[in-house]
């Protein structure tokens, strides 16, 4: 089965899973369903919400216009959330509803089977790396499950603080090369992964 129908075929069953916290609608990923650079936020806000798309409101045209300043179009990733269904007034999604949705995004991801993993915002990021901080590992990349993952702020983040555009604007600049030189970093760090043993992911950058 290829990318989209195996999607669709998970959207679906998503939907006909009533055990799923969160009454609102089904916002799945889009995209690219073989993007190279997959980007990831915590849970769909009001806007996204009414249109059943991630990323539409003022954050998404953010997003927008981070991805087109590297050259790339929304078109050519792939966009999800971790929690595929807003949470009641846009509080954060709680662990017990992250846990609920989790097996959904492993085999999203593992459908998509991208390159890069970019995970929007603290909730994202501890998903991928439990022990990161957002502040601190913003734009720095690390080598998690075989992939790599570059963590950054979310959007709706810079919005609140306009100070932080200039830090998301250097690491959404890092990608292509991240895509250019990927062959590369993934034979080092696995190498370096194989003699070292680590027991958590490492910064490459």
């Amino acid at each position: 089965m290829t990318a989209l129908p195996a999607l669709e075929e998970l959207e679906a069953q998503m939907v006909q899973d009533l055990s799923l916290p969160l009454k609102s609608n089904l916002v799945f990923g889009e995209g690219n369903p073989e993007a190279k650079v997959l980007f990831v936020g915590e849970a769909p806000g009001a806007v996204e919400d009414e249109q059943k798309r991630p990323f539409v409101g003022r954050a998404g045209q953010l997003l927008n216009k981070l991805i087109e300043n590297i050259g790339w179009r929304r078109e050519d990733v792939y966009i999800t959330n971790v929690v595929k269904r807003r949470p009641p007034e846009n509080r954060d999604p709680l662990p017990e509803e992250i846990e609920a949705y989790k097996p959904y995004l492993e085999r999203e991801i593992a459908i998509v089977n991208p390159k890069i993993i970019v995970p929007l915002g603290r909730f994202a990021m501890s998903y991928f790396l439990p022990d990161g901080k957002i502040s601190r590992d913003q734009g720095a990349v690390f080598l998690s499950k075989g992939i790599l993952i570059m963590p950054a702020y979310h959007p709706a983040a810079a919005l609140r603080n306009p100070n932080l555009i200039a830090d998301l604007k250097d690491a959404f600049a890092k990608l292509p090369k991240l895509i250019e030189k990927h062959q590369e970093i993934m034979e080092r760090k696995l190498s370096e992964a194989q003699e070292n043993a680590p027991k958590t992911p490492h910064s490459l950058f």
